[in-house]
């Protein structure tokens, strides 16, 4: 897919004030070349504020009359996940390249329906996986691709601490998908790219209600913890854990197994372990930092694919399994029964 135009107008939907993506990200595109060109957004205050700091943009007040009135070429979803598939295909049906905040969707379906969309109008779609370039798990696949633990077998991937869920949308079952969907999507992302191998099985367990009684959405809270088991084509399994019932969260987020060692990282650094010569069980520890992350590859991408025809690197396809591994976890859980991938 290639554009005759030269730049690239992009907008925003939605402009809230959490982390300030709505300003993140139209600076991130511009600095890929792109024209930070319209903002839809509820609120006329987070108007105001994207007015402010993107002087001459246009201001919506609704996606419908931005798409209807305003000649912007992509746009971005920055809005709570229960809304990422409408807002997208509404997008897509409209002719416009999308790209959605992360998750990509809630659903399978959902996923599957915004891909229809995308193809049918000929656009773009991506999700905002600007953590496939995070420094840590660049260096991770630098070491394992290498063959410096050998075939992989095992990713571990552990992230829990003790605390009760904030009273913000993300903490809402309904509107956020639940405890699996916003460091999860990251974690698995994480996962798919160091088990290069298609997903066979997934068995998903839940806990919920020791929150409930204390947060805003009370029995609409998300889970106190979701674990995720994969088995994959390649004979290697994963597994995944969020919690919030965690009173001693172990260091390493991700540790890899592997027949010749293993590699364990995570934002602080990463530790490579490996048996020496001999019997006598012996190890090799080497520790290190990480380097930067590169987080403008991402719209660098998007820019470069569309201009020049350059290989997107994160498709709808791509996007579409960790969410498909987490609908098939909450599938497992509740029925009490692996469930198999489907492929589209």
């Amino acid at each position: 897919m290639a554009a005759a135009k030269k730049k690239i107008r992009v907008g925003v939907i939605g402009y809230g004030g959490a982390f300030d993506m709505g300003r993140i990200h139209l600076t991130d595109m511009r600095a890929a070349g792109m024209v930070p060109t319209a903002v839809a957004e509820l609120d006329p205050a987070r108007l105001a504020a994207a007015a402010k700091d993107f002087p001459g943009i246009e201001t919506w007040g609704s996606v419908k009359e931005m798409l209807a009135k305003s000649a912007v070429d992509l746009v971005t979803i920055i809005t709570p996940h229960n809304t990422h598939a409408p807002l997208a295909i509404q997008c897509l049906k409209a002719g416009r390249h999308v790209v959605c905040e992360k998750p990509m969707a809630l659903t399978t379906a959902e996923c599957d329906s915004m891909i229809a969309a995308a193809e049918k109008s000929g656009v773009l779609l991506s999700t905002y996986h600007n953590r496939h370039w995070d420094g840590w798990i660049l260096n991770a696949l630098r070491h394992i691709r290498a063959g410096e633990i050998g075939e992989v077998v095992r990713v571990d991937v552990h992230m829990g601490q003790w605390g009760r869920p904030g009273d913000w949308w993300r903490s809402s079952k309904s509107v956020s998908g639940g405890i699996l969907y916003d460091w999860g999507v990251h974690l698995l992302e994480y996962t798919l790219q160091i088990v290069a191998s298609d997903i066979v099985e997934v068995s998903g367990y839940t806990h919920a209600g020791a929150w409930a009684s204390s947060t805003a959405w009370k029995k609409d809270t998300i889970e106190d913890e979701g674990w995720i088991v994969v088995r994959y084509a390649s004979g290697a399994w994963s597994s995944l854990l969020v919690s919030s019932l965690d009173t001693a969260p172990r260091q390493g987020w991700v540790h890899v197994s592997g027949t010749k060692g293993s590699f364990e990282f995570d934002g602080s650094g990463w530790t490579l372990t490996r048996p020496l010569p001999g019997r006598d069980a012996r190890m090799s520890v080497v520790k290190g930092q990480n380097p930067p992350s590169q987080w403008p590859r991402f719209y660098a991408n998007i820019a470069g694919h569309l201009l020049r025809g350059e290989k997107l690197v994160i498709t709808p396809e791509w996007a579409r399994r960790p969410i498909h591994i987490i609908d098939l976890a909450y599938r497992s859980a509740a029925r009490g029964a692996a469930q198999r991938a489907v492929y589209p």
